[in-house]
């Protein structure tokens, strides 16, 4: 007599008890899937971890950002590229007064300024009429003084070399300058040495293209001059 046994009985009897199909499941889907989770679980929390790091480094740099304060530095050159003025301008103010003085010294030179050197004189000029307000009456007097007196004819034969001895200011606006003009030869001997004084408003008007910032930086334009030799 052959005697047979039932299969799930003697699993249950190997483990010392009866067989439960769901705990033999469970036991081995922990054991095949229970690391994995435990990775993706810390891999979650890392992730999480570094967001809220991240949150919080963006959140400091928007603060220091919205504290730090950009003062502009600005630098006054001639038409020969030669700094006369530099310093932090002050946006509560308005334009630096220094500024604005080194400024108007700096177009002096180029006006009076007369030189064998064709292409200095062109970039004096150049210089003259980026700080002239377009239709004022200091560009008609300017256009009136080159074409009564052409400085390039007059660099054929001697040049003038201009010394600025004051910028005062009368007003916020209006200047009187002072300044000598020494005559020479084309081999460097004076021919005369004579002083001048001007006065001269000006208004100011920050530019916004580049073209313009290139050649006005400051925004500072002449509106009305005039001039006289001291006798």
């Amino acid at each position: 007599m052959r005697l047979s046994l039932n299969k799930k009985s003697d699993v249950g009897n190997a483990f010392g008890s009866e067989f439960n199909p769901y705990l033999a499941a469970r036991r081995e889907w922990d054991e095949r899937y229970g690391e994995i989770i435990i990775r993706a679980r810390n891999w979650r929390f890392m992730a999480m971890l570094s967001a809220v790091v991240a949150l919080v480094a963006v959140g400091g740099i928007v603060h220091l950002s919205t504290r730090s304060k950009v003062v502009p530095f600005v630098v006054a050159l001639d038409s020969l590229g030669r700094t006369v003025a530099a310093g932090a301008a002050d946006e509560a103010t308005g334009t630096d007064e220094k500024l604005k003085k080194a400024t108007l010294f700096a177009w002096i030179e180029d006006l009076r300024l007369v030189t064998s050197d064709a292409i200095a004189q062109r970039k004096a000029i150049d210089h003259v009429y980026a700080h002239l307000a377009m239709g004022s009456e200091a560009q008609a007097f300017v256009t009136a003084f080159y074409r009564g007196d052409p400085p390039q004819q007059r660099g054929q034969t001697q040049t003038v070399s201009i010394e600025v001895k004051s910028v005062l200011p009368n007003s916020e606006r209006t200047y009187e300058i002072e300044w000598v003009e020494t005559t020479h030869d084309l081999n460097g001997g004076i021919l005369a040495t004579d002083h001048w004084k001007g006065a001269f408003t000006i208004a100011i008007n920050p530019p916004v293209e580049e073209r313009l910032m290139r050649l006005n930086p400051l925004g500072i334009y002449i509106t009305n001059a005039a001039w006289t030799k001291v006798l």
